[in-house]
């Protein structure tokens, strides 16, 4: 296998657009239909380590735009407190522009970096044919009509949450945020995301926010923010994988500490709000809860022996 993949999952139904068993494969714009868990092996093989075709299935050019959305919330809470009210919105909005035919949102397994949540990745073809791929962090249900308007509607990257592209290495990545920094100046770019989200202020309350339950502490209304609310951000922002997608996804090297860092920085100087962050008993992970359970049952076990042969 000569490309970086990444494999994530997201939600399908059948008799919908994206069935049970779909894969779809980025930057590629392709997509194989209904495999089967005796399908992997030969797909596998054939797609992604010899990057041919799949013979028994015929695969389908996918057109418009495609969002996923981190909702692991077994993984971890903020990105499954985070990702409905995301998809809620995207969704509602999607409709209320009538781009149903245009643009897909589904929620996604962990894509990395659920302390940037709510994470969004966003697959689509600009003017030139050219697929990118763009991963923004720390979106908000209030941030969706500026992904929707800037990003996906005129091709113009929204700064203050972009965290990176697929398929640029870490060196790449600092010289795309740099040069549209000097080309629009980044109060520029301030000014015309504040502009577009006051635009839609007054349509905050939004199903997917009020769905939230309550004890989640989350999506509850507070003065003119319909989110979460945490005013301070992580220190430390570690490296993650910009380059995700649904089945396939080529990437040079990982997202720059530097390039988030210094997005970090422009974020703190306005008003963001995000999800409200867990405690850090429940910020653990599943694995760190079984190493930690495994460690006190093994120091429990060593002091039981001690205690038996001080007995002898």
């Amino acid at each position: 296998m000569n490309k970086e993949t990444r494999l994530t999952i997201c939600e399908g139904h059948d008799g919908t657009e994206t069935s049970n068993g779909d894969v779809l494969i980025f930057p590629d714009m392709i997509r194989y239909r209904r495999l089967t868990h005796f399908d992997v092996d030969t797909f596998v093989e054939e797609v992604l380590v010899k990057d041919g075709e799949w013979l028994p299935g015929t695969p389908e050019r996918l057109k418009g735009s495609y969002v996923f959305v981190c909702s692991h919330g077994s993984r971890d809470r903020r990105c499954g407190v985070c990702g409905p009210a995301l998809v809620g919105r995207f969704k509602e909005e999607i409709e209320l522009r009538s781009l149903q035919s245009k643009i897909s949102v589904s929620p996604c397994s962990h894509i990395g970096g659920h302390q940037y949540a709510g994470n969004v990745i966003i697959f689509g073809s600009k003017i030139n044919g050219e697929v990118t791929g763009h991963w923004y962090g720390y979106v908000t249900p209030e941030d969706v009509p500026v992904l929707l308007e800037q990003h996906i509607l005129k091709g113009e990257i929204v700064n203050g949450l972009w965290r990176g592209q697929m398929g640029l290495s870490e060196e790449e990545q600092n010289k795309s945020y740099e040069l549209r920094q000097n080309l629009s100046g980044e109060t520029n770019v301030g000014n015309k995301t504040e502009e577009l989200t006051q635009t839609y202020k007054s349509e905050m309350h939004t199903a997917a926010c009020q769905s939230q339950p309550e004890e989640m502490g989350c999506c509850q209304e507070n003065g003119n923010s319909y989110c979460c609310e945490y005013p301070a951000f992580p220190e430390k922002l570690e490296t993650q994988d910009a380059n995700v997608g649904t089945a396939k996804v080529i990437s040079d090297k990982k997202s720059s500490k530097k390039l988030n860092s210094r997005i970090n920085s422009v974020k703190g100087g306005s008003a963001r709000k995000v999800c409200a962050m867990p405690t850090w008993f429940d910020s653990w992970e599943r694995e760190d809860m079984y190493a930690a359970l495994a460690v006190v049952c093994a120091a429990a076990s060593v002091a039981i022996a001690y205690s038996c042969y001080k007995q002898l």
